[in-house]
């Protein structure tokens, strides 16, 4: 077709309302330039060509913007065009990512890259720093992973910046702890963490290892709008004679700043723990079998999810939050008299858990029992150490995000210490990490005149500043299987989690506990709690406008009753002024927070990295003895389930309209 035949064929689609005002746009913009690539300019020709307006419109209806500290989308569309290589899809992947405005493509992550370059640069000079913009990058196993990660590498260099990257794939928090180490400006991971497999993402981090928060991430989209596809085309090409491929003693560096995590190693070693261990064929048995191995624990490997696969060929999600991942190693266990199950996702910053219950079968935990499990019991053990007080300490603090389990609000306050709720996503957990280290350094410097090297203290040293002058974060957890208990890295930490599950199934089965015993015990201590998630998934640009109508119809008509309970409360995040418990003000988000006059509460948000709306439900009861723990369970988790029905069929109203 020539290029008169395609324009108009574009024009006649956008009047019979086929294809978006901003879809016209952007195809137009792009076929106007002489710089495309001819496999992509033949991909587009191809689209249209065939009618494919649904597709044309996914791929070219906005640009892909930056969400939770960057940006995350299809690599390999829904329709697979010849010009990007589908044949060879089945193993190995097309040879050309999906060309469009939206997807994760080369145009992106060269356009993203030099966003980033020009931001960092200017910051550098802002701050009187006249050094070359330094960048770590690091990447998982998905499609096109390795391929993004150099040609980010390649246009950095090109620029005038200095790149550093792996030898191949590894974890998110290794970045995180890289970029600290290495001293870098920024730092940037390649993944879709747990992702649909034809997916891929580019995910941002500054100088303090956290992912961009403000003002970095709003200085990065100004810079990347900026943008032309012009100056695009002309890093399109990878060179990397310039680019530093890191060394391998890196890796066992930071395997030791995840040893620190480990309150008592003797208990480790002392009660050798079988533990099954899959990494769902992504990144996590780099950092996680090496180090459970250095314990002596018994690591059975689940063989067949080890390999690196960007297909994830064995399980539906490769997401440990759902049951499904864990099928093989639940049967690995079972087979094996494995006491525990621990598995890690793609890019290894989320851990999933099975245990052995008390009836002998495995029994699967949820992120937020995980992360109130490691809060009690490191809480408890400092104290047994001498390191917090037994009455607590405002200068010791737990960080949960708003929509994670009210119980470690009350594991919080019933042990003294400041509790820290953050909106969803854990560069604000990172972001006040960094807080946190800026007050202990200006204070030392204030009262004693000394600058303090805080990345070359030892934990110990860090710990007992932060606690006299600032604030020591004891842990940090998400319900969506982020943990953290140390702020040499400054995003959730999978391989940190591990061994410090592993610590903790230790020392029960050394006090000859079972799991069901010690969470039973923390629901006599503070009560029972329960959570439930559901999500709406809308895909593609109309279901864009769905999730934009829920989110919407929240602030102008908020609910009022919910199964014949009363809306008593409606804290909309977007528009009214809030702060945390250290007095700093809390960004506004599309993000609803509604209690109910029984006690129950529910929260709603878009999701940052998917096409969804989430809905966090809670439901509590007051327990005090144990013959009492079965029924108020399952009291609550009834009426929690008739909550989130009312919520859903609400919500998909909403949608509708």
């Amino acid at each position: 077709m020539d290029h008169r035949g395609i324009y108009v064929k574009i024009k006649t689609a956008q009047k019979e309302g086929k294809l978006l005002d901003s879809t016209v746009d952007h195809l137009q913009q792009w076929l106007s330039t002489d710089s495309l690539p001819k496999w992509a300019l033949a991909s587009i020709n191809e689209l249209i060509a065939q009618g494919a307006w649904d597709e044309l419109n996914d791929r070219f209806y906005q640009y892909l913007t930056f969400g939770t500290g960057g940006m995350r989308g299809r690599t390999i569309g829904a329709w697979i065009t010849s010009s990007e290589g589908g044949a060879s899809v089945e193993h190995t992947g097309p040879a050309y990512p999906a060309v469009g405005t939206n997807t994760l493509n080369d145009f992106n992550v060269v356009r993203a890259t030099i966003g980033i370059y020009r931001y960092a640069e200017r910051y550098l000079h802002d701050q009187q720093r006249f050094e070359v913009p330094k960048l770590v990058i690091a990447h998982d196993v998905r499609y096109f992973s390795r391929h993004f990660c150099e040609l980010a590498a390649s246009a950095w260099t090109r620029l005038g910046g200095f790149a550093l990257i792996f030898n191949g794939p590894r974890s998110t928090p290794q970045l995180s702890f890289s970029v600290r180490y290495l001293q870098a400006t920024a730092g940037i991971v390649i993944t879709a963490s747990h992702n649909p497999p034809h997916d891929n993402g580019y995910k941002v981090y500054f100088e303090d290892g956290g992912q961009v928060v403000s003002p970095h991430v709003e200085g990065i989209i100004e810079e990347v709008d900026k943008v032309e596809l012009s100056e695009v085309a002309l890093l399109l090409e990878k060179q990397l004679e310039g680019v530093v491929i890191l060394p391998a003693e890196l890796d066992q560096i930071y395997l030791s700043a995840v040893e620190e995590s480990v309150l008592d190693p003797d208990v480790i070693r002392e009660i050798k723990s079988r533990v099954v261990f899959t990494p769902l064929h992504g990144t996590g048995s780099i950092t996680a079998i090496p180090l459970m191995k250095r314990f002596g624990i018994d690591v059975i490997e689940v063989e067949e999810q080890q390999p690196m696969d960007p297909r994830f060929p064995t399980v539906k999600s490769p997401n440990p939050e759902e049951p499904e991942a864990l099928t093989r190693a639940i049967e690995k266990a079972m087979a094996t008299d494995a006491e525990v199950v621990l598995a890690t996702d793609p890019d290894s910053d989320r851990m999933g858990v099975a245990v052995r219950g008390a009836d002998g079968v495995m029994e699967l935990l949820s992120g937020n029992t995980i992360g109130s499990l490691l809060a009690e019991y490191r809480i408890v053990k400092f104290k047994e150490m001498g390191i917090l007080p037994s009455e607590g300490s405002s200068h010791a603090a737990l960080i949960k995000t708003f929509v994670t389990t009210p119980l470690q609000a009350a594991i919080a306050r019933g042990h003294g210490l400041k509790l820290i709720e953050t909106l969803t996503g854990f560069k604000w957990a990172g972001e006040k990490l960094r807080d946190y280290e800026e007050r202990v350094c200006s204070r030392i410097l204030e009262e004693k005149g000394l600058a303090l090297n805080y990345d070359k203290m030892s934990t110990a040293k860090r710990r007992q500043l932060l606690l006299e002058y600032s604030t020591y974060v004891v842990f940090a957890g998400e319900e969506s299987y982020g943990y953290l208990a140390s702020d040499r890295v400054r995003d959730k930490d999978a391989n940190a989690a591990v061994i410090m599950f592993c610590e903790l199934a230790a020392y029960l089965k050394k006090q000859g506990q079972t799991f069901t015993d010690y969470i039973d015990s923390i629901y006599l201590k503070y009560g029972y709690f329960c959570e439930c998630i559901s999500s709406i998934y809308y895909e593609g640009a109309t279901g864009a406008s769905k999730i934009k109508n829920i989110l919407t119809s929240y602030r102008t008509d908020s609910p009022q009753i919910f199964d014949g309970v009363a809306v008593s409360k409606c804290t909309d995040f977007g528009r009214q002024e809030l702060s945390d418990a250290d007095g700093k003000d809390i960004p506004p988000q599309d993000f609803y927070l509604l209690q109910l006059e029984n006690g129950y509460s529910f929260a709603v948000r878009g999701s940052g990295t998917e096409p969804k709306v989430k809905f966090y439900f809670f439901g509590q009861g007051a327990v005090s003895e144990l013959d009492q723990l079965a029924m108020v369970k399952k009291t609550v988790k009834g009426r929690l389930k008739a909550l989130t029905e009312a919520v859903d069929r609400d919500a998909r109203r909403r949608g509708d309209t």
